[in-house]
């Protein structure tokens, strides 16, 4: 059984997926290449952006966004302390300091009522200015931009949505990805659109910052690649990845959010009354990037852990360290009760084989261990 089963995937996708990849290897436009452009028209019809700026990864989406606002030292980033390190690194890597935020306990995303709070703390401080806003999209669930939308007009804050395992997911019909001033994906194989290798993505409807965004990617190109105007990275996604991103996009949104979402059923009516199941708010879709099922402490939850990898299911913690312990930012100061939930969430949490591709009858099989272990 695969966690993420990206080799099924393949081979129902393969004639196609092959046919692309070639299609570039003949043309040899490896960067830069129609495929590219191609795809970007393809993802802002799907999110609904203006615009979408294709990079090298997720994580250098989020760090050119936060370069293009000209975010630096002395700015306060708020983001929540339940997630992948890679949110608090790019604030980190401008120079910045992220602020943690502790976690709503249902939906594992930002808690919008600590969210006001640590902006109005780091207001009345005055050490630092209050400047973006980066909720998570954690697990497939998209955050409570409602909420966060009015928190950051209040504030005249800027919203970057990391979008990385959210893609796909929606509120009230509108689109992850397409919330707040800007917003970011990763195309790492194992999230909900993945491709072969790295790439992400960056959607907005603000052409000044997509112009800017642009010329970032590229060295800080201007007319042209040998004519820089600022100070850039390199950071474009491969022309052989956007070829196959284009197949499984087109697969992505003909079934595979809807399959992983009658996946989630599946594992939802035998495993409520067993142990916590996922929850998505009403008006919500979740593109459900991970399954996670939460256990009542950490010995409960590495026990099973342990009997399901004995049976050969795979499962994983996501995730083991709060941001607020890690290493990296042992220079910032944290009050540990700030955490209780995100703490929690750590010994507590459990994640599931979780894929369109998963059958009714490996549900069965995972959630048979699941019961035998509970009882």
């Amino acid at each position: 059984m695969e966690f993420r089963d990206l080799k099924t995937q393949y081979q129902t996708y393969k004639d196609e997926i092959d046919t692309a990849i070639q299609k570039v290897i003949s043309n040899a436009n490896f960067i830069g290449g129609n495929e590219v452009k191609e795809l970007e028209l393809q993802l802002s019809k799907y999110t609904g952006a203006k615009h979408t700026i294709t990079c090298a990864n997720g994580t250098e989406a989020l760090s050119l966004v936060l370069m293009a606002w000209g975010i630096k030292e002395g700015d306060a980033v708020f983001l929540p302390d339940f997630t992948f390190f890679s949110t608090g690194e790019v604030v980190s890597f401008v120079g910045a300091t992220p602020i943690f935020v502790d976690v709503d306990r249902n939906t594992f995303n930002i808690d919008t009522k600590k969210l006001e709070q640590a902006i109005i703390k780091t207001m009345e401080e005055g050490k630092l200015s209050p400047k973006v806003i980066i909720p998570v999209d954690l697990f497939g669930l998209p955050a409570n931009y409602p909420e966060i939308l009015k928190i950051a007009q209040k504030y005249n804050l800027l919203v970057l949505e990391d979008g990385a395992q959210g893609f796909g997911g929606s509120i009230d019909g509108k689109r992850a990805c397409s919330f707040g001033d800007a917003a970011t994906t990763s195309f790492f194989p194992a999230k909900p659109l993945g491709g072969y290798g790295d790439g992400g993505a960056i959607f907005t409807d603000d052409d000044n910052l997509a112009e800017l965004l642009q010329s970032l990617k590229v060295h800080g190109k201007g007319s042209n690649k040998y004519d820089n105007v600022r100070i850039g990275v390199n950071s474009r996604l491969d022309t052989i990845q956007a070829a196959i991103l284009q197949v499984k996009l087109k697969a992505f949104d003909k079934h595979e959010v809807t399959d992983v979402n009658r996946v989630a059923s599946h594992y939802n009516e035998r495993l409520k009354d067993v142990v916590e199941i996922p929850y998505i708010p009403e008006g919500y879709v979740s593109s459900f990037a991970q399954y996670t099922i939460k256990l009542k402490n950490k010995t409960e939850r590495d026990n099973l852990q342990n009997k399901l990898k004995e049976e050969n299911i795979p499962s994983m913690v996501y995730y083991v360290k709060p941001m607020h312990k890690q290493e990296a930012f042992e220079n910032l100061e944290y009050i540990e009760e700030d955490f209780i939930v995100t703490n929690e969430l750590c010994d507590t949490v459990l994640s599931l084989p979780m894929h369109p591709y998963l059958s009714e009858a490996e549900v069965d099989q995972v959630c048979k261990v699941i019961k035998e272990f509970m009882s």
